[in-house]
């Protein structure tokens, strides 16, 4: 398993799948027994956990997300993945900034996520350097 590349595919479908809200390809990149924690107190376990949180977020946002994610940082079978985000809830802007650290099993699948984030309300654009 290539851990890079693993990450990458795991930024790149996130990319793909949130705007449109496609939990099912989101979920597809976790091990069944893989778990996921939204915060250190919103752990979900299994792909279902994931599913069910996803569904979630999802419900709630009103528009298309834009979304863009960083390089991944990787060291053995871990990748750290910045990313930045502008959902709409309830048509009003919230920017999400933040960083999932992932670590993948042998098949390249994600056997635990932990996702640390900050949300303000508005629209603010990423910074450059990072997002490119």
């Amino acid at each position: 398993m290539d851990t890079r590349e693993a990450a990458r595919r795991w930024a790149r479908t996130w990319a793909e799948a949130w705007p449109t809200k496609d939990a099912e390809a989101i979920a597809a990149l976790q091990s069944e027994s893989g778990d996921h924690y939204a915060s250190m107190f919103r752990p979900y376990r299994g792909r279902s956990g994931l599913r069910a949180y996803l569904t979630e977020c999802f419900t709630e946002e009103s528009r298309p997300a834009q979304v863009w994610f960083a390089e991944p940082r990787v060291d053995g079978d871990t990748a750290a993945v910045e990313y930045w985000s502008v959902i709409h809830v309830d048509d009003q802007p919230m920017t999400i900034s933040g960083c999932t650290v992932l670590r993948f099993d042998e098949a390249g699948l994600v056997a635990e996520a932990r996702d640390y984030s900050h949300a303000t309300q508005g629209r603010h654009l990423p910074p450059g350097d990072l997002f490119g």
